[in-house]
């Protein structure tokens, strides 16, 4: 697609402030890209929120898109499908809202635009984005469906979840005890998320991830 004196707004988040990493990676790797293809960036939005939020809850997220298409901007730079949502409906919303304004998604990690030269929905685009956004939705499912089944079998074998008290477990005890939420950071859930899927205090997820994860 041609790029040339063109115009592009870029969108990065994270799950939240606590993530191991932050925007500010997405932003230069992108800005990188904008610059060898002499795209001018006229903004830069970054936004700390779970990527499951609906757009309405997703403040940052509505001024970008308010402000890609009333400003008529040509192109909006992700580091990946995952910064638009978690949720396919989200995503494709988000995407329907853009490509009326002709308004471009350039997704970094699979060299992928969504429109055409012309104007129109890049049907290859389209295909992979639904199935990206769908394998992601399925995924979050079945670590929620594990985490929960992990749970109540714990919990059946009169296991307690949260801190306990006065505990003074070896490291592996605690690393087997705690390996489902081990497995979720290491695969870049925030410690916020953890704690919420796992149902431990956000300190508890801290003091894992600081001896289990920052360590290593």
């Amino acid at each position: 697609m041609e790029t040339k004196n063109k115009i592009a707004v870029i969108y990065a988040r994270v799950s939240s402030g606590n993530d191991r990493q932050d925007t500010v990676r997405q932003i230069e790797d992108l800005k990188r890209y904008a610059k060898s293809q002499d795209i001018e960036i006229s903004n830069i939005y970054q936004e700390h929120i779970s990527g499951t939020k609906k757009i309405e809850e997703r403040q940052i997220l509505g001024e970008c898109l308010e402000y890609c298409v009333r400003e008529s901007v040509n192109f909006l730079l992700l580091s990946e499908l995952s910064r638009l949502g978690r949720s396919t409906l989200q995503v494709l919303r988000s995407l329907e809202i853009l490509h009326e304004a002709k308004v471009c998604v350039y997704i970094q990690n699979l060299g992928l635009y969504t429109l055409q030269a012309d104007g129109k929905v890049n049907p290859i685009a389209s295909i992979m984005v639904t199935v990206l956004a769908e394998m992601a939705n399925i995924e979050r499912s079945n670590i929620q469906y594990r985490l929960n089944s992990g749970r109540a079998n714990y919990i059946s074998k009169g296991g307690r979840l949260g801190r306990k008290v006065g505990s003074n477990k070896t490291e592996e005890k605690k690393k087997e005890e705690y390996k489902e939420t081990i497995l979720l950071l290491k695969k870049g859930y925030s410690v916020r998320n953890v704690a919420k899927l796992q149902g431990l205090g956000l300190s508890t997820v801290q003091r894992i991830r600081n001896q289990f994860i920052n360590d290593k």
